[in-house]
């Protein structure tokens, strides 16, 4: 059986990360989306927030669950009994920094290998930080993220967002 992590922060998720979740779903048996704990960010969503969120947005694919783990990517993906690695890039930019994270958890195990995935066209420019942006100045982000979270941010946020 062939199983894939696909970490990151998710915060919030937005429908690029569910274009590729969606794709991946579509080449590998299990797809394991990982919710990063990180201490050193500030974010709007808890973890277990964004996990739910998540889970809502793709509760028809029946090889996806989704997890929050903290800790090195390297560790979480062995516990998986995995040694495949996704993650999705917009840009050049995306690009300079997922390759360097890439050989860095191939240095600290050289069994993991790292893929590459692109959303469409139509979600390359988007980001889960200028969703937040754009929802807390009460602009519509109904195309950008699934309906729960657009209700998420809206709650959350208080402001009309599309509505």
């Amino acid at each position: 059986m062939s199983t894939v992590v696909y970490p990151g922060s998710f915060d919030p998720p937005t429908n690029g990360h569910l274009d590729v979740i969606q794709r991946a779903s579509k080449l590998f048996d299990r797809v394991v989306v990982a919710v990063a704990q990180n201490n050193n960010k500030s974010p709007l969503f808890s973890p277990f927030e964004r996990k739910e969120l998540i889970e809502e947005s793709v509760s028809e694919l029946n090889n996806v669950e989704v997890d929050v783990f903290e800790g090195l990517l390297i560790d979480y993906v062995k516990k998986q009994n995995c040694n495949i690695v996704i993650r999705g890039i917009r840009a050049v930019s995306d690009f300079e920094f997922e390759f360097q994270m890439a050989l860095m958890n191939r240095k600290l195990n050289e069994k993991v290998e790292t893929l590459f995935m692109m959303p469409r066209a139509s979600y390359s420019f988007l980001s889960s930080h200028l969703v937040k942006e754009i929802a807390g100045l009460g602009g519509d982000v109904s195309t950008f993220v699934s309906q729960t979270t657009r209700k998420a941010l809206v709650k959350k946020l208080g402001r009309s967002s599309g509505d």
